[in-house]
């Protein structure tokens, strides 16, 4: 059983962590069949990186910091304060240096920058665990740490596109394969201004859409067009590098999983049944 506090802190019991295993790794099969190696990557990142793509301008509500703290401070805050301690006054902490990062690809693009590709690109693949400080929680279904797995493209326009088109195809496939509902929903673009003309191509070719099972995003395919491609200044061939990305919330997949078959056993059994 599912223990969640009203802060977005969740606890996976041992038949739950089996369904969010289990469908992992059907996800890492489908990296695997795409040459896409995985990698893994630090929990943090720098804030300086982020701040290269926008984020603190694109996303300030959901941006989370880990700051060290300052002994002396602290222990001066301890002689003074009631114990336990329930927060901890940002005067004892020194400036942020480094963030939790909302999505686990950033890092695969600030670990590709300055880098020369062959035009048909590089696959990689990730699973992190994401941060995001939103304004309330919901079981599996909202947490303020989660698990997140993407399969990113890095390459030329049409081969970051393709990438998509075949995403798209797969995860429509494997929810029919496993008896769920599934719609495709445009979704807003977090990397361009509203006003700006690449925004305005959004109405040509999405830049995000998101996998809907009963009202609740559980992945999405995105495409950045070149814009990590400039700010890390990635090449693919003789032109800045495409990015696409194909993302899934775990806890979510346990959440929608769950619900389908009736309990977290079942489920895992399922998802542990596919070909």
């Amino acid at each position: 059983m599912t223990t969640v506090s009203d802060n977005g802190l969740g606890v996976l019991d041992g038949s739950q962590l089996r369904v969010l295993r289990a469908i992992d790794a059907v996800f890492r099969r489908l990296a695997e069949g795409w040459d896409a190696p995985e990698f893994r990557f630090p929990f943090l990142m720098r804030c300086k990186d982020l701040d290269t793509f926008d984020y603190y301008d694109n996303f300030p509500h959901l941006g989370l910091a880990a700051a060290r703290l300052d002994p002396g401070r602290l222990g001066g805050l301890l002689q003074q304060t009631q114990r336990p301690l329930e927060q901890i006054p940002a005067r004892t902490m020194e400036p942020a240096a480094f963030a939790l990062p909302s999505a686990a690809c950033y890092a695969i693009y600030t670990d590709l920058a300055g880098s020369v590709l062959p035009a048909q690109g590089v696959m990689r693949t990730t699973v992190g665990t994401c941060f995001r400080n939103e304004s309330h929680y919901e079981g599996l279904q909202r947490l303020l740490g989660f698990s997140m797995r993407e399969i990113v493209c890095v390459a030329s326009e049409e081969t970051a596109k393709s990438h998509l088109l075949r995403a798209k195809d797969a995860v429509r496939a494997l929810c029919a394969e496993l008896g769920l509902e599934v719609r495709l929903e445009v979704a807003t673009d977090p990397f361009f201004d509203s006003n700006s003309g690449k925004a305005k191509m959004q109405r040509l070719f999405p830049v995000k859409e998101e996998f809907v099972v009963g009202g609740l995003a559980i992945g999405s395919v995105n495409y950045h067009r070149n814009f990590f491609g400039e700010r890390c200044s990635i090449q693919a061939g003789q032109d800045t590098a495409h990015t696409s990305c194909l993302a899934f919330g775990l806890e979510r997949w346990v959440h929608v999983l769950t619900e389908r078959f009736g309990s977290a056993g079942a489920a895992a059994s399922a998802v542990e049944s596919l070909s």
